[in-house]
């Protein structure tokens, strides 16, 4: 009797235990690297301005703006090349379409995806085809730029697009968007065709922790489930916690007080579970945290990175 009495605790402890438990997906923060070198070596798709076009207001504020974008001085940029489309003739159409586009990829390189989208929308450059040079680079900005926004029908829509007219990018694209999102069931997909793919993802494996058994650990013995996954003085708390609460509860059972006794359990409950659930969540962050120091550099290296896609700059 006794025995099956201590097998329905620890299956009420398990069950308890499984309605604190955490989602495996990760949820990493993905950073990519540029260095100012590699955007200034860039070359231009457009051609430089003539002698005479330079001599011209507009041409002088576009150098200025180039200048400027060249020292990645993005700020200054846009406002010479704002001057500069204010003041060139509507009849040169090509050169519009130039400044358009540089003002557009100073917002992108600032990380201000709304104002992108805005130039793009509002402007020639929303017309534009496969005969602008940098027509690809284009369509992976505006991309990137829904993404970040957090418009993924939108993002969809223009991949789709891409599928027809780049391919090759597109499933660059494609492969880029499961990386930054950390979906390990289509990165083991793609991996057989991708040796990158494939190290980072043994190499996640090997080092990456459960979550459910940092669960059952501190299910059975608070603490335990913390130590598991590296968290020393977490685990030196919650064991220490649970114990005081465990023991002040049993204590004044003993001396008959019910009510404190009462109390007490409910403390402690709140602080067992609690305990649980924290060591799922941490085994959770120690993944994403794990993933990040191994994707970022493999995304950086074979440019995986949306903006590291771009053939062209200023």
């Amino acid at each position: 009797m006794e025995c099956a009495l201590k097998k329905l605790s620890i299956l009420a402890l398990l069950v308890l235990a499984s309605c604190f438990r955490v989602g495996h997906e990760l949820e990493p923060q993905l950073n990519f690297a540029v260095q100012d070198r590699y955007l200034k070596s860039l070359p231009s798709p457009f051609t430089p301005l003539t002698h005479e076009e330079a001599a011209q207001d507009w041409g002088r504020e576009d150098r200025i703006g180039l200048g400027f974008a060249h020292e990645l001085d993005l700020y200054q940029a846009i406002t010479s090349f704002k001057r500069s489309s204010f003041l060139i003739p509507p009849s040169l159409t090509d050169r519009r379409l130039q400044l358009e586009y540089d003002t557009l990829l100073c917002y992108y390189y600032g990380r201000k995806y709304s104002e992108a989208l805005y130039t793009y929308e509002s402007g020639p450059l929303y017309t534009t085809t496969t005969s602008f040079t940098p027509h690809q680079d284009l369509i992976i900005i505006l991309y990137d730029s829904y993404l970040n926004l957090h418009k993924p029908d939108q993002a969809d829509t223009v991949l789709q697009y891409m599928q027809t007219t780049y391919p090759k990018a597109a499933e660059k694209l494609a492969l880029s968007k499961v990386l930054l999102k950390g979906d390990i069931p289509a990165l083991q997909q793609a991996a057989p065709s991708h040796p990158d793919i494939q190290t980072l993802l043994s190499q996640y494996e090997q080092g990456k922790k459960s979550t459910t058994t940092a669960q059952l650990l501190n299910t059975f013995i608070p603490g335990s489930g913390y130590l598991y996954v590296g968290q020393t003085q977490s685990a030196i708390t919650a064991f220490l916690l649970n114990g005081v609460f465990i023991w002040a509860s049993a204590y004044f059972f003993h001396q008959g007080n019910t009510a404190a006794g009462i109390i007490f359990t409910s403390l402690e409950a709140g602080w067992y579970f609690g305990g649980i659930y924290g060591a799922g969540q941490e085994a959770k962050f120690y993944n994403e945290r794990l993933y990040e120091r191994l994707a970022t550099p493999m995304m950086n290296e074979n440019r995986y990175f949306p903006i590291l896609m771009l053939k062209y700059a200023f």
